[in-house]
């Protein structure tokens, strides 16, 4: 099977729980706006994540979001941290769908800083998608 891993992480919150979920699977975190992000031929899973800043998700993922394809993305499987709400969910899903990429009902999600254990439940989480 072949995966993916995207996040964009100011706070290195998302980065951590991204660097679970790639571990996981085998497979590298990618940071969205570096040279390594483009999706390069047809992934089983793309595991995506971001938080929300200022009522809204980074311009560097919601950019990212823009360039994939539904013919390179068979699912999409979107994380999050942040320090108030699950609404980056909403807007990753969305903007995913806009896409036409199917996205999984399950997500997951850390509030505040992952501890030990919500990284291990992240790995966890991902392993439910290989």
């Amino acid at each position: 099977m072949n995966t993916a891993v995207r996040y964009y992480s100011r706070s290195g919150n998302t980065k951590a729980v991204a660097e679970a979920i790639a571990k996981a699977a085998g497979t590298a975190a990618v940071v969205v706006n570096s040279a390594d992000a483009p999706i390069n031929g047809p992934v089983d899973v793309l595991f995506i994540g971001g938080a929300l800043y200022a009522y809204g998700i980074d311009s560097h993922l919601k950019d990212y979001l823009k360039t994939l394809s539904k013919n390179d993305v068979k699912k999409a499987v979107v994380f999050s941290t942040s320090w108030l709400s699950k609404h980056a969910i909403d807007l990753i899903r969305k903007g995913l769908e806009a896409q036409g990429i199917p996205v999984a009902d399950e997500t997951f999600y850390v509030k505040n800083m992952p501890n030990e254990s919500q990284l291990k439940d992240a790995a966890a989480f991902a392993k439910k998608f290989l």
